[in-house]
């Protein structure tokens, strides 16, 4: 399969640049050419969108809440010629202080994983199949399936670290250590002064919390470093051995305002580790100052583009956030991928840098995670 795409990838390139060579600037393409070029792409490219939130509404229809839901399904994948996705088991920051309160954690974010692990291999398997390893995602796109991955957004259940084995095992391969606010793992990016938080640790990581990362990363578990706060960022990036992913940020630079977003020095030093950030589609990460209405997919580029233009193409990707808070106008479901694809395509983008965007550098960033755990593995 990997062969298969290298060749195709080739030829795409290879159109790509005759094209480019015999026109030059002489003619803009119109708006269905662009969509003819997306559409190739998207055939070629393993595309993913690294954070949806979406097992929570389809496992809980009648539930409360706040934000959108419905933006993401199989058949709406489909439709866009998006390939994969990370499936987060969400978890609001309870108190972490005591063990009644974790265990109670583990076990709902435990029977939550099962439940949409059988949802997919019971319900959907004619359509879709978890990836347990790089590997599972070529033969995936090769059966023309939609690819479903494993996460957990936030590490509040995990309570030890064979905690992270069990996790493992079921098949989770990232986890975000903390969701805005503190817990046993480490500092969140909101936090404020009324929250208890470890003596001398300056809101980074906790002594445990070092533990988790070091041994989620001999399991070949991502770290993923949206949501943590700053100093726990430095802390991760000082001790980690393989690359880290943000499975769903923006730029600070762009919406100052945004403590959930990263900076400058920020976006480097995790590429100074070959990670990648993902950019979340939240309006709430892209813009201070725009109504939702005047927020489309030209903004949501933006921050793409920046962080393209300040570390290089192999460290960006995409994580929308759906059916967590995220879409923007032109891209406000899983159906409407391509519109993104164009809009790259139109400020210059090469086909080969948007294979890497959609899903190259999310896999290379994986594949080393696997090739550092494989020394650990009996």
């Amino acid at each position: 399969m990997k062969k298969t795409i290298a060749l195709i990838s080739a030829l795409l390139l290879f159109s790509w640049s005759s094209y480019a060579q015999h026109c030059g600037k002489c003619q803009k393409l119109s708006d269905e050419q662009y969509m003819a070029l997306a559409d190739s792409i998207h055939q070629v490219a393993i595309s993913f969108d690294t954070h949806i939130d979406t097992p929570t509404y389809m496992m809980h229809p009648n539930g409360h809440y706040t934000v959108a839901k419905g933006q993401t399904s199989f058949e709406l994948m489909r439709q866009g010629g998006q390939d994969g996705a990370f499936f987060a088991i969400y978890l609001d920051q309870g108190p972490w202080q005591n063990q009644k309160s974790l265990d109670s954690a583990y076990n709902w974010c435990h029977e939550e994983l099962q439940s949409w692990k059988d949802y997919v291999t019971t319900r959907h398997s004619q359509e879709a199949g978890i990836a347990y390893s790089t590997d599972d995602v070529y033969r995936l796109k090769k059966e023309g399936k939609r690819i479903v991955v494993l996460c957990i957004e936030n590490g509040y259940p995990v309570r030890t670290l064979e905690d992270l084995d069990e996790f493992y095992k079921m098949g989770v391969k990232y986890i975000t250590l903390s969701h805005n606010t503190p817990n046993q793992i480490c500092d969140g990016s909101r936090y404020t002064n009324k929250y208890y938080w470890y003596p001398n640790t300056g809101h980074g990581l906790s002594p445990f919390g070092e533990k988790v990362v070091e041994r989620m990363q001999q399991l070949g578990i991502m770290v993923d470093v949206s949501h943590i706060s700053s100093e726990s960022l430095v802390d991760v990036l000082k001790i980690v051995k393989a690359p880290v992913l943000a499975s769903h940020s923006g730029c600070r630079a762009l919406k100052p305002s945004q403590t959930r977003n990263l900076t400058d020095d920020e976006i480097r030093a995790i590429a100074a580790v070959d990670g990648v950030i993902q950019v979340g589609t939240g309006r709430f990460f892209l813009s201070d100052d725009l109504p939702y209405y005047k927020v489309g997919v030209a903004i949501l580029a933006n921050h793409i583009d920046h962080i393209k233009n300040l570390v290089g193409y192999r460290h960006v990707g995409l994580g929308t956030d759906f059916d967590g808070g995220g879409g923007v106008i032109g891209l406000d479901n899983s159906s409407q991928m391509k519109n993104l694809t164009v809009e790259l395509l139109k400020r210059g983008w090469t086909p080969e840098e948007l294979i890497a965007f959609w899903g190259g550098n999310l896999l290379r960033v994986w594949k080393a995670c696997e090739d550092y755990a494989s020394q650990f593995k009996n």
